[in-house]
């Protein structure tokens, strides 16, 4: 990911890769799962995330070799699977969230300054 030069405000897939990321990481690991979590974080903001960006995140953190897709049974259910999303490459994914860091203070740092000379 670029270093913010040129770009405005961070990016929505980038930030939801981000909370792809921090999902698996607590073991958060289904796509239904990241969906509905992040709605219930950003509902009181007006931020709903479409379904298919967060499983486009989820495939490009695949594509970049941070995680990996899985289908595991479904305990007690004889045919039914889900799928499953694990870290494969933690040194990946805490490069990916600095960069992401630098992105998300720079941000705010435009959204701050934005307040300060406008209201």
């Amino acid at each position: 990911m670029p270093r913010g030069e040129g770009k405005f405000l961070i990016k929505q897939r980038a930030f939801l890769k981000l909370y792809m990321i921090s999902f698996v990481e607590e073991h958060k690991v289904y796509g239904l799962q990241a969906m509905d979590e992040l709605k219930a974080k950003f509902k009181q903001l007006g931020y709903e995330p479409q379904h298919s960006e967060v499983y486009r995140s989820l495939h490009e953190l695949i594509d970049d070799g941070i995680l990996v897709r899985r289908k595991k049974a479904i305990e007690g259910m004889k045919y039914k699977e889900v799928v499953v999303y694990e870290l494969i490459n933690l040194e990946k994914a805490k490069l990916y969230k600095k960069q992401v860091k630098t992105d998300l203070d720079r941000s705010m740092s435009l959204l701050r300054k934005a307040l300060e000379d406008v209201y």
